[in-house]
């Protein structure tokens, strides 16, 4: 029981942040790739209708994820090991 456990805060600790933290900033992502994903589809119906929507969503989610990354996680990311899950 206690692996299960572990298998909810691993992920997060790695990128350091708590399980709640981890859940709401995956769900902006979802959210925000969701709705660029239904911008694109109106976008293929109607070409004039959201023609920069979707990249604006990629572009957000690239400045959250990456430019704006915490400084501790980048040091975090930096000592971690591989383990035999990562290598395959």
């Amino acid at each position: 029981m206690a692996n299960v456990l572990r298998k909810f805060v691993d992920h997060p600790a790695s990128v350091g942040e708590t399980y709640l933290e981890h859940m709401g900033r995956a769900s902006f992502f979802g959210g925000r790739m969701v709705l660029g994903g239904l911008a694109c589809f109106v976008h293929a119906l109607l070409p004039f209708a959201c023609e920069r929507t979707a990249s604006r969503q990629i572009a957000t989610l690239y400045d959250r994820m990456v430019v704006n990354r915490s400084p501790t996680v980048a040091r975090l990311r930096e000592f971690q090991q591989p383990t035999e899950r990562d290598r395959f």
